[in-house]
């Protein structure tokens, strides 16, 4: 495949949104010392969701300790945990009102859970103060680690996320610190500890992958207990960062919802401006 290097499509120019409640979601993060993934991760959907006083809460802090070539997350030494975070995350949940919470994490290696404890307390905290919100996880691979696994697993968030992310063929290029198989067991080991959690995961397209690779993952994600996927397009966040190999039309997005869906998945999310939490809640109501 050939990289293009034309200028964006114009399925790729989206209006920003910005208003009172969007002012009120930042304020709100700042006021708690607050990361979101949307902030951090440069997410084309964040004037939407603030509009809609929503968030992807980050916790650990906002360096992570690996260096993958298509995220725009800071990379570096991070800090130690702060004990006062999942509360405080717990309290915005409460202020926005949230009815679903999605809570995310950098990826800490140098810890030695890999940061599972404080996504546990993070759960518990959130039902402790909003026994009525739904809540997903969107989870590292913990280094395969089946105890860190477990901790999160015994808090029962409703939904484990765990992004695939690319087809294994470009994991050295993409996600050099990671392991394809790996991140499948994760979400095996989910499906064998606890059923009654949802498994979901995501994949960036435009990267170099082809449709055969794509329906080799789809099969693999079915096989480790996945029901509900999410699609977007990968934008490059820096020069730095791998490069945008093809943009996926609007309508190749819309067929391959459809071919996912056949195959077995409860719920597909598939367009250029999808992302891991995009619409998060009517994607777990449709997979319920």
């Amino acid at each position: 495949m050939n990289r293009e290097n034309s200028r964006k499509p114009k399925w790729l120019t989206k209006r920003l949104s910005y208003g009172q409640t969007s002012q009120k979601v930042y304020d709100l993060l700042r006021l708690h010392r607050l990361h979101t993934v949307c902030e951090e991760a440069h997410c084309p959907n964040l004037g939407d969701c603030f509009s809609e006083g929503t968030a992807t809460f980050m916790i650990l802090g906002d360096y992570c300790t690996r260096n993958c070539k298509f995220c725009a997350v800071r990379h570096g030494a991070p800090l130690s945990p702060d004990i006062r975070e999942p509360e405080m995350v717990a309290s915005a949940v409460k202020e926005l009102g949230l009815m679903y919470a999605v809570v995310t994490s950098v990826t800490r290696d140098d810890l030695l859970d890999g940061g599972a404890a404080q996504f546990a307390e993070t759960i518990r905290m959130i039902r402790a103060h909003n026994p009525g919100t739904l809540i997903e996880v969107l989870i590292p691979d913990f280094q395969g680690s089946t105890g860190a696994l477990q901790q999160v697993v015994k808090a029962e968030p409703d939904v484990i996320n765990h992004n695939i992310e690319t087809v294994p063929r470009l994991y050295p290029k993409v996600r050099p610190e990671a392991d394809y198989r790996r991140s499948l067991d994760i979400l095996l080991k989910v499906q064998e500890m606890d059923r009654g959690i949802s498994i979901k995961s995501g994949l960036m397209l435009g990267l170099g992958e082809d449709r055969d690779e794509l329906s080799s993952v789809f099969n693999d994600l079915l096989r480790s207990g996945c029901r509900m996927l999410t699609l977007g397009q990968y934008l490059a966040p820096s020069k730095q960062h791998h490069p945008v190999v093809r943009y996926v039309s609007p309508e190749e997005f819309a067929d391959l919802e459809q071919i996912a869906s056949r195959m077995g998945f409860e719920a597909v999310a598939a367009g250029p401006f999808v992302r891991s939490s995009f619409k998060a809640g009517e994607m777990f109501r449709k997979a319920g």
